[in-house]
């Protein structure tokens, strides 16, 4: 038996990097999967790797949010596991960032794992238990000035995260909610990101090359652990996994 036979998990961007194998993990433990993401073609290919059903989703739509939910709850008639982990980064320090890269980062980070957890609590609790895992970042604990949105996005969601689940514990529901902040990861959009930084990496705390690395799989094994019952009493915490990155 699988650690999460018999349960349904939602996991935004879906379609590449951390999402994509938090997707594999899950569905490998028995999970029917709900894989979302803007990215259609490569969602497609990972929701047919993994058995799973794929939804075109913009995050940052309270409206799309709703639909998803609906959609899950049709297809699979119950949701267990929120893994809000849609995420986007846009380089450039505080007198150099512009305000629409600013917004356009903390509207898919901050906002779109709000409408997430909004959307998907009222349906856990009527289950009577649920899973919510936020994929926070170091970028969110440390300094780093070439990332302030990004870092201001992250931050918040590790403090929201924390409040939804005092919320949850006070209101009586069985919903978990944790977040997670994963230092440096090999994903396609690290890779890109890197790839745009200037050679001497400045304002990023020498992070210019994926030498030494995590990998996706080291992520989504938390991911795993919050959503089955081996983490059953791990409620409102922050967990890091960075190599000791920010020691």
């Amino acid at each position: 038996m699988g650690k999460m036979d018999g349960r349904v998990a939602l996991v935004t961007g879906a379609a590449s990097g951390l999402g994509a194998e938090d997707a594999r993990v899950l569905a490998r433990e028995g999970a029917k999967v709900v894989l979302t993401d803007m990215q259609a073609d490569q969602g497609r290919a990972i929701a047919a790797e993994v058995g799973g059903l794929f939804l075109e989703q913009d995050v940052r739509d309270e409206a799309r949010w709703h639909e998803v939910v609906a959609e899950t709850l049709k297809a699979y008639g119950r949701l267990d596991t929120l893994v809000n982990n849609a995420g986007i980064v846009r380089f450039g320090n505080i007198e150099e960032l512009s305000y629409a890269d600013y917004k356009l980062q903390i509207d898919v980070m901050l906002d779109g794992t709000f409408l997430g957890c909004q959307a998907a609590i009222p349906h856990m609790s009527r289950d009577g238990s649920g899973s919510i895992i936020n994929l926070a970042s170091i970028g969110g604990m440390k300094g780093m000035s070439a990332i302030p949105a990004y870092a201001g996005a992250k931050a918040g969601i590790i403090g929201m995260t924390r409040s939804i689940a005092v919320h949850c514990k006070e209101q009586g529901y069985r919903i978990r909610c944790n977040s997670i902040a994963p230092g440096s990861i090999v994903t396609p959009m690290t890779a890109q990101a890197l790839a745009e930084l200037p050679e001497d990496g400045e304002g990023t705390g020498g992070h210019t090359h994926l030498q030494g690395m995590g990998q996706p799989i080291d992520i989504a094994n938390m991911v795993l652990y919050l959503a089955s019952d081996d983490g059953k009493h791990v409620s409102g915490t922050n967990i890091v996994i960075d190599n000791a990155e920010i020691a």
